[in-house]
């Protein structure tokens, strides 16, 4: 018979060993790279367009989460809402009610940006031109100004030629659709960036996508570079999501970012406390993936700039 004080190897039991603290190791060492990350600002403003037409694959959920994780490094990012909803402004804790100077009154009035842009409780560093209810019908409006796709490039011309302290980043976010409003959005931008959810039906309508940025290449903004794809909504437990990981990196394999968006509880939760999950909860997964996102983004940049200097 055993004795109370003898240990069965079969049974014996090391948390270590675990999953979970093979994952709580690795965010730890993550957070500690982080920690002694240093980059540089290529000296530019550049702007982005963060664009899928297809729903729910965390389009502003990055904007803001980029912008804010940016903003962390010491970037001085302004984020331009440019969906009827909202969402980003509500994220990054900005005031949008009906009667807020918003985007809309840039668009269609002709209004200066300076005057409608708010920072972010989160950080003076991170600005926001913010998305009211208003925005939902400049779809229709659009149709009869003088040059209607050119209207938001030209107020951000505008704006940025009387900054006193240089922008590092704009990150315009768009409305799920094709309209005037993304098609704005695309030609005040010279870099675009998707986001694709890991999940089945990853790439439909991608195709649509890019011909518009094509056309968009050839008569609006010759300027525009697909420069970044970013994968989100990365569920590790599932072999799909690994193939669709893969199977986008072998169509996009030098614009897609090594850093991939784990599907994060605290992400999703981040916005109904109109933050960011960076100030929300910077330690969880999805703040970790973030920041190392724009890191490599930062990096990415320097790279690039050295290739065209040399």
């Amino acid at each position: 018979m055993k004795q109370p004080d003898e240990t069965d190897a079969t049974t014996s039991f090391s948390f270590d060993d675990t999953p979970l603290a093979r994952e709580l190791a690795d965010l730890s060492a993550r957070r500690s790279a982080l920690d002694s990350v240093d980059v540089e600002f290529t000296g530019r403003t550049r702007i982005l367009t963060i664009s899928n037409q297809k729903g729910g694959v965390g389009k502003t959920t990055t904007t803001v989460n980029i912008a804010a994780a940016l903003a962390a490094l010491g970037a001085r990012v302004l984020v331009i809402d440019l969906d009827p909803q909202g969402n980003a402004s509500t994220a990054l804790g900005v005031p949008h009610s009906a009667d807020t100077a918003s985007i809309y009154d840039v668009l269609i009035d002709g209004m200066p940006i300076s005057e409608i842009i708010q920072t972010s409780p989160e950080s003076e560093n991170l600005l926001c031109a913010p998305s009211t209810i208003h925005l939902a019908g400049a779809e229709i409006e659009l149709v009869s100004q003088v040059a209607r796709e050119h209207r938001l490039r030209t107020a951000l011309e505008n704006y940025l030629q009387g900054l006193d302290e240089r922008l590092d980043f704009i990150l315009i976010d768009c409305p799920p659709s094709l309209g005037l409003l993304t098609i704005n959005a695309f030609t005040a931008a010279n870099e675009l960036l998707i986001p694709i959810q890991c999940e089945y039906y990853a790439l439909e309508g991608l195709s649509q996508l890019l011909g518009t940025v094509t056309m968009i290449q050839q008569h609006l903004n010759h300027g525009l570079e697909l420069s970044t794809i970013m994968l989100t909504m990365y569920d590790g437990r599932t072999r799909l999501a690994q193939q669709v990981a893969d199977e986008v990196r072998e169509h996009f394999p030098s614009q897609v970012l090594e850093t991939i968006i784990p599907r994060s509880v605290r992400v999703s939760e981040a916005p109904s406390f109109g933050q960011t999950v960076i100030s929300y909860d910077g330690h969880s997964a999805g703040a970790i993936a973030y920041k190392e996102a724009a890191v490599e983004m930062v990096r990415r940049s320097h790279e690039n700039t050295s290739e065209e200097e040399s």
